[in-house]
């Protein structure tokens, strides 16, 4: 699977490794993945969704089937 959370979209940054006599190379900045199984009881199932750490704050706060729903609408998660 791709490095993108299922809820925000977030996706790796590109930037650079500077060094200390300051030359640049490129590196890449990950966003903080975790996979976890919600259960959704409006379908009494569990999903497993790969989200990042900010997107784990909006589900308790909001709620899975809240967040589900807008995920789909922005067209983040396709179940």
């Amino acid at each position: 699977m791709s490095k993108i959370c299922a809820i925000t979209g977030k996706k790796p940054m590109v930037g650079n490794n500077v060094s200390h006599s300051n030359r640049k190379t490129k590196r890449k900045f990950y966003p903080n993945l975790q996979t976890k199984k919600f259960f959704v009881p409006e379908t009494g199932e569990y999903i497993t969704l790969k989200v990042s750490a900010k997107a784990l704050r909006t589900i308790n706060k909001k709620g899975i089937s809240a967040v589900l729903s807008e995920a789909k609408k922005k067209g983040n998660i396709l179940v």
